[in-house]
């Protein structure tokens, strides 16, 4: 609904200038009016006393129609129009796969709430930015599956990061599996540009895949890989053990991160190699991603407007009838 009201523009705004005349109608009808209103004198009121039928409450209000009819109209001669536009893209853009690391070390408390809900939130604000790439997502932590293909559609990238949660795969860090899986996605791709951002905080313990031999696949088909390692330095308040009912139990513990590995997949693709300590640094990061990997693209844009002051102009003769037909019928006075 928003993005549809986003598209409206109005050709004639000098109109709106009319709506400064509402407060002095208001004025008028509540106010000045009630002392150009017939009276009828009689004897004795005491009869009278706490009769108020609901027509006497009704036509209090009843100039409020004529009000808003006015105001209907104002909007109708500013003439409201919806815009259509199309865009033409004339060149290719850059296909992006986020590989994210889902294993438990990513609830760690050292970034508020957890190294998982910053990574999210950061991400699918980087997402936002990049209007006309193609881009997927590739989770991992024992295993890894591709959550995400490539799509040009951001907000099902966006929904996808937003669902991510700790527990969904087998736990573990297997980074050659996750790095594998986004090679793979990627290798028949014919755009311009083809890169990872591989985030983890961990080191690799599992999967049948290794780091660098996946690192050399992407290399093999010119795939930049940049690696973010996530976690503070020295300990943080992270999950020691699963309960059997599947809550986590929390301890200090040593943050661990094979730097080393992240540092060798990243010099090897030709990319480079992050440290996020904190929210800030990570979007820092990201930020610096997004610098390093510009396209330039040609777009055309062309727009078309279509009125939409009919059905308002409508609206607001249907305003005026109906008081007129009140006035002549239910609230017929005798001036």
């Amino acid at each position: 609904m928003m993005g549809y009201f986003s598209n409206i523009h109005f050709a004639s705004p000098y109109w709106f200038l009319g709506l400064i005349l509402i407060p002095l109608m208001i004025w008028w009808q509540f106010f000045e009016c009630k002392n150009q209103i017939p009276v009828l004198k009689i004897s004795d009121l005491r009869s009278l006393i706490g009769v108020k039928g609901w027509k006497e409450k009704v036509f209090t209000y009843l100039p409020l129609l004529k009000i808003l009819a006015f105001t209907a109209f104002i909007f109708a001669l500013a003439r409201p129009q919806l815009s259509l536009t199309e865009e033409k893209v004339r060149a290719e853009g850059i296909d992006i796969m986020m590989v994210m690391d889902l294993s438990s070390s990513m609830l760690s408390k050292d970034f508020d709430p957890d190294r998982l809900e910053v990574s999210k939130m950061v991400a699918k604000e980087f997402v936002s930015k990049r209007k006309y790439d193609r881009i997927g997502l590739v989770v991992f932590s024992g295993e890894a599956f591709t959550q995400c293909p490539l799509t040009t559609d951001h907000n099902i990238v966006t929904d996808f990061l937003t669902s991510l949660q700790v527990g969904m795969l087998q736990d573990g860090t297997a980074i050659g599996m996750g790095l594998a899986t986004a090679v793979n996605r990627l290798k028949d791709s014919q755009a311009k540009s083809k890169i990872i951002i591989l985030l983890t905080d961990g080191v690799n313990n599992s999967g049948y895949i290794n780091p660098v031999t996946a690192a050399e696949i992407a290399r093999e088909f010119k795939v930049k890989v940049y690696t973010i390692a996530v976690g503070s330095v020295g300990q943080a308040m992270s999950p020691v053990n699963r309960l059997n009912n599947g809550e986590y139990m929390f301890g200090m513990a040593n943050v661990e991160i094979d730097t080393e590995l992240l540092k060798q997949i990243s010099d090897m693709t030709d990319a480079k190699y992050f440290r996020a300590i904190d929210r800030k640094s990570l979007e820092n990061i990201y930020s610096e991603i997004d610098k390093l990997e510009k396209t330039e693209i040609e777009v055309n844009v062309y727009k078309r407007y279509k009125d939409k002051y009919g059905i308002i102009l409508l609206f607001g003769l249907g305003l005026i009838v109906f008081y007129w037909t009140l006035g002549q019928t239910l609230f017929r006075t005798l001036s």
